[in-house]
């Protein structure tokens, strides 16, 4: 509804409030006066206004380098936001981080090579010849006075064929880091269950190698493996920790516990180090799986597990290990209903004087337990009996003639 009050109109509105509000409508003549004082001139004076400032910040240099800087920075997450892209990463990071554990590790690694004696036999014509072969590996430096540690296979070859022999280790010698002198080393000590080995040289003074915890690295960490891959001293290959705990057997049907990586290790590597970004030890280098279709994978022997078998390698040249003394052979369920026996370990031999044949253990036993545990193959029992220290009593129970029968053995020390 409109009024005529004088010159001016008026609306009236009606509110959702039940009451009437009205609000004036300026004439034409008025509206545009008003306009240009109260709207024109406050928005040309701002443009203007900005101008000036605009100009001014482009002007400076370092004003404008923010500006545009805030602009891409702006314009790049977006771009994150809406298309999926990610911003730019610097790889300087990941550069300085091998870089500072190589520097740091390189040091500490060792090449070593060994000589052997050869014995060749010909087949059909009884004749033998004799040569000398060499191998390489690597090794870690795990004291200032010159103890080294290594692979047990690389210092420990010997093996034998029909038609060629291969002694023991005749000469070992150790080139450290940047110095081409040979030393001469030692053997102090092997352990072929662990495929762990101590050598030393007569030298001081060396560059210790600095222990990380192994058992607190995760998978998708940096790794770096490090050492003398076919001769080429001082190799650095860099990678990832691709799994933990693995469990891998070998070929001679040894089982092992290892850290998997994708660092490559070649031949030669063993007994060298994997370490981690501080350039700090995780694991000694010793296994590779080879074969069509299998590329990154390689293991190492986790450091924590080396301390004690290191310090009694040291001590007494080998590692003492607790012992039961017999030999077995492992029945499945198939084989044992077979003879009318149990599943279990059927014991087919017991050493004199050993510890089995103290506690009454005797040929023809099938082992069903140990330590409360049921027992089914040797790495079952071997793995409740290395869980004890030499001297400690175990209960095995065994089934001998369809009757099962519970023994106290008191652990020997292996021979």
């Amino acid at each position: 509804m409109e009024e005529n009050k004088g010159n001016e109109k008026f609306k009236t509105v009606q509110n959702p409030g039940a009451y009437k509000a009205s609000y004036k409508i300026e004439d034409s003549q008025k509206t545009k006066s008003g306009f240009g004082r109260t709207i024109l001139v406050p928005f040309f004076s701002g443009v203007v206004g900005c101008a000036v400032v605009v100009g001014t910040c482009f002007g400076v240099p370092s004003i404008r380098e923010k500006i545009l800087n805030n602009n891409v920075s702006s314009s790049s997450s977006s771009s994150s936001s809406t298309s999926g892209l990610v911003d730019q990463v610097s790889l300087s990071n990941y550069s300085d981080t091998a870089v500072f554990a190589a520097n740091k590790i390189l040091p500490s690694i060792v090449g070593i090579k060994i000589e052997y004696n050869v014995t060749s036999n010909i087949p059909f014509f009884g004749n033998s010849s004799q040569s000398t072969a060499t191998a390489t590996g690597s090794g870690i430096i795990i004291s200032e006075d010159g103890y080294i540690l290594t692979n047990n296979h690389v210092v420990s070859s010997s093996e034998s064929e029909s038609y060629y022999q291969v002694s023991e280790a005749t000469k070992v010698t150790v080139t450290l880091f940047n110095d081409k002198t040979e030393y001469e080393a030692k053997i102090v000590g092997t352990d072929e269950e662990t495929d762990l080995a101590v050598i030393k040289i007569d030298k001081t003074d060396l560059p210790k190698a600095e222990f990380a915890d192994s058992d607190s690295i995760k998978v998708g960490e940096f790794a770096m493996a490090v050492g003398n891959p076919l001769g080429m001293q001082s190799s650095i290959t860099c990678g990832v920790v691709s799994a933990v705990n693995r469990k891998v057997t070998d070929s001679d049907g040894k089982e092992y516990t290892l850290i998997q990586t994708d660092a490559a290790i070649n031949a030669g590597n063993s007994g060298g180090a994997l370490v981690n970004s501080e350039g700090k030890v995780i694991g000694v280098n010793t296994l590779k799986l080879t074969g069509d279709g299998v590329e990154g994978m390689g293991f190492a022997i986790p450091i924590n597990s080396t301390t004690d078998i290191t310090s009694q390698l040291i001590q007494y040249s080998k590692v003492k290990r607790p012992y039961i003394g017999i030999t077995g052979m492992e029945l499945d369920s198939e084989t044992a209903n077979r003879y009318n026996l149990v599943e279990g370990i059927y014991v087919k031999d017991v050493e004199t004087f050993s510890s089995a044949e103290k506690a009454g253990i005797k040929i023809g036993d099938v082992i069903v337990e140990a330590d409360g545990k049921q027992v089914k193959t040797m790495d079952e029992l071997n793995e409740v009996k290395n869980s004890h220290q030499i001297g400690d009593e175990i209960k095995i129970k065994v089934n001998r003639e369809g009757q099962e029968k519970e023994l106290t053995i008191k652990l020997g020390e292996q021979p």
